[in-house]
């Protein structure tokens, strides 16, 4: 009896397994998950758990054992995405950022906007110029400690508070300077809602980067907004595509194509090489995902997509959820009394400290910070002189993102170049989702890292900032500029071999299966009644009679047996 228990209890243990789930102010909902049980489930159980309506804005990421970003699909099973063993670790984040945060229905919806948006400017995926950064800082302060007040607030107080990667002793005052002269008063309802308000503007606004290289061997960021197709280089965005422009997403291996229609009906082609196979099937996953979110207006019309045009090759994806204008309107319809919220200033955050955790360590110590500052904005100088990425118009006067997005559909997309920052565009990485260590040094320690190879959560992505400002070239169709006639330079000898014989054993596997085919296909057609010339010739051959006489018919009589057996078989039960 003992035994039996054990044995029952051990089956039960085998088909459940615990699942943590890393919210975004940094706690912790762990639940206990069916192994059988498929994405939506969970999803919606840390819905729950948070009280949250507005949900289809919101996404659950893991990261493999190869430090590859997944999103979770909630139509299949969780153990099939998984390529460990559990105890799994997830990480609630957002995953389509709202065009207008201000519209958001509920104020549970837009605090969670706002901890992720914080969450971008503390890891560098937020970049902006230091007087926009100081008015986001500032406005912070505001929502977690109110008010100034110069009994709890000593000199320096905004110097303990880790906003952005790394910080200057000159934008501390001015955080400082606007959070006690500028915002008194303000709630932190309302701060959160004039945060939001200024993150929309910028133009890294719901920038999620996927590291790759252009044809040239430059590194680059592609991205995907609530407005289009980003591709950010150095300080600069270099191209923006509109939704409606964007025509089709490919990815064959490494290799990623954006397909798009420009003004006056121009067609081009963007082609960029990501780190790794899977780093750019989850690239085109995500494209493909934001496209159909942003841009159709019923889920009903959202198609199958395939990510290549070859016979017998490619994946195919579709986007199972709701459509940005379908949320908006089942938003509308929400009548609750406002759930409570439990705001995390005073809960410990690995990855955005507090100020009242105690003094937090900036990345740069402070007798070196004005050093640091000054080579970077002397790099940036050279960057800005270099013949490689001259601006076609600048974006650094202080227009907004969405306002240069709403003079393009008016007028054109006349800007394919834009300067956004004063730093280069840099996200700090970080080797597991969120935290990345319990260990203080070894968090200070990755925060240091610049690997332009790796692609993890928190920052995503990593880049050097050297010999970066050299725009990769936009590809007329039916022309082959010089870009293209160059193959890129960081594929090995060995692996363009790796690559010819994959390609020829995919072309010898194709045409042997056509050749397969077809032989069926003459086989019906002579084995048929239909009177043709060609088929009687055919049939009047010696080679087709001892075929038909000593292979068809007696395969036609086995399997015509064959038949009548199963069919009796059915009758008789």
């Amino acid at each position: 009896m003992l035994s039996r228990l054990m044995s029952g209890s051990e089956r039960s243990l085998d088909r459940e397994f615990s699942c943590t789930v890393r919210l975004l102010d940094d706690s912790e909902y762990t639940c206990t998950v069916q192994r059988d049980a498929k994405g939506q489930w969970l999803f919606e159980q840390v819905c729950q758990h948070l009280n949250l309506l507005e949900k289809d804005y919101f996404g659950i990421r893991f990261v493999d054992p190869e430090k590859q970003r997944h999103w979770l699909e909630f139509s299949k099973a969780i153990t099939k995405q998984m390529r460990s063993q559990p105890p799994y670790t997830m990480c609630l984040r957002v995953k389509f950022y709202p065009p207008d945060p201000a519209t958001l229905k509920e104020e549970i919806t837009r605090y969670l906007v706002f901890l992720q948006i914080k969450r971008d400017l503390y890891h560098g995926r937020l970049l902006c110029k230091s007087s926009d950064a100081a008015t986001l800082a500032a406005f912070i302060l505001q929502a977690e400690i109110g008010d100034y007040d110069p009994g709890k607030h000593p000199e320096g107080y905004s110097s303990k508070f880790q906003f952005f990667p790394k910080h200057s002793e000159r934008l501390e005052r001015r955080i400082a300077e606007i959070h006690k002269s500028e915002l008194i008063g303000q709630s932190p309802e309302t701060a959160e809602m004039n945060f939001l308000r200024k993150a929309q503007t910028l133009e890294t606004y719901g920038v999620d980067p996927h590291p790759s290289k252009d044809v040239s061997g430059n590194a680059a960021f592609l991205s995907f907004t609530p407005f289009g197709f980003v591709v950010l280089q150095g300080n600069r965005r270099i191209h923006f595509l509109k939704w409606n422009e964007v025509t089709k997403l490919k990815f064959e291996g490494k290799t990623f194509h954006i397909y798009a229609t420009h003004q006056e009906d121009q067609k081009i082609i963007l082609t960029y090489f990501a780190t790794t196979p899977e780093a750019c099937k989850h690239l085109w996953k995500c494209g493909v995902e934001n496209q159909a979110f942003y841009q159709f207006e019923k889920s009903s019309q959202v198609r199958t997509v395939s990510s290549s045009n070859l016979f017998f090759k490619g994946s195919r994806f579709r986007y199972s959820g709701k459509v940005a204008k379908e949320v908006m309107e089942q938003s509308a319809k929400i009548r609750r009394e406002p759930p409570e919220i439990h705001r995390s200033g005073l809960v410990p955050s690995r990855s955005c400290p507090s100020i009242t955790h105690g003094p937090r360590q900036s990345s740069v110590p402070r007798t070196r910070r004005r050093a640091v500052h000054i080579s970077i904005m002397e790099g940036l100088e050279s960057l800005r002189d270099s013949g490689h990425s001259t601006p076609v118009r600048s974006g650094s006067d202080g227009n907004s993102f969405l306002h240069s997005y709403r003079n393009q559909a008016e007028g054109g997309n006349r800007t394919r170049m834009a300067e956004f920052s004063e730093d280069s565009y840099s996200p700090s990485d970080s080797v597991l989702p969120t935290p990345v260590s319990n260990d203080p040094s070894d968090q200070a320690q990755v925060r240091h890292t610049n690997n332009p190879r790796r692609n993890q959560e928190e920052g995503g992505t990593e880049l050097c900032t050297q010999n970066q400002a050299k725009p990769q070239g936009v590809k007329p169709k039916g022309k082959r500029s010089q870009l293209e006639k160059s193959r890129p330079t960081q594929h090995g000898p060995e692996e363009r071999v790796n690559e010819l014989i994959c390609s020829l054993a995919r072309l010898f596997l194709v045409t042997l299966a056509l050749l397969f085919a077809l032989l069926l296909l003459l086989i019906v057609l002579t084995e048929s009644e239909l009177d043709l010339a060609f088929l009687r010739d055919i049939r009047r051959t010696p080679e087709f009679q001892q075929f038909h006489y000593e292979y068809f018919c007696p395969l036609r009589r086995w399997l015509a047996c064959k038949l009548r057996w199963i069919g009796g078989h059915l009758i008789n039960k």
